[in-house]
């Protein structure tokens, strides 16, 4: 497999896809939205709710952790999860800012 050539492309195309990548799975949509539920921190009731392993949510968890999606705190022996506002705010603006960039102007196409 060859290099992805990032450097090819626009510092906000490269969010973009980080972006995507991080929401490319559906447990980790499935994830974010029980974060965005409870509107708290989580510690550990993700495997109760989402009916995964834990080691899989961990795996997701660490993704969105790694995207800036989620931030983390150490409580004792567990760790707590949130959503992070400023991340999220800026994820939002880079979907809405891609999508209000396209115009689809003919309804008729291939």
């Amino acid at each position: 497999m060859g290099a992805s050539k990032t450097e090819l492309f626009t510092k906000k195309q490269n969010e973009l896809a980080a972006m995507a990548k991080a929401l490319g799975h559906p447990a980790r949509i499935a994830i974010l939205q029980q974060l965005v539920k409870t509107n708290s921190c989580i510690c550990g009731d993700l495997v109760d709710e989402l009916g995964l392993a834990q080691p899989t949510i961990s795996q997701h968890l660490k993704e969105l952790k790694q995207a800036g999606l989620i931030q983390g705190t150490v409580e004792g022996v567990s760790v707590c999860y949130c959503i992070n506002p400023k991340v999220w705010t800026q994820y939002r603006n880079l979907l809405t800012d891609f999508f209000g960039e396209i115009i689809i102007r003919d309804k008729k196409c291939c």
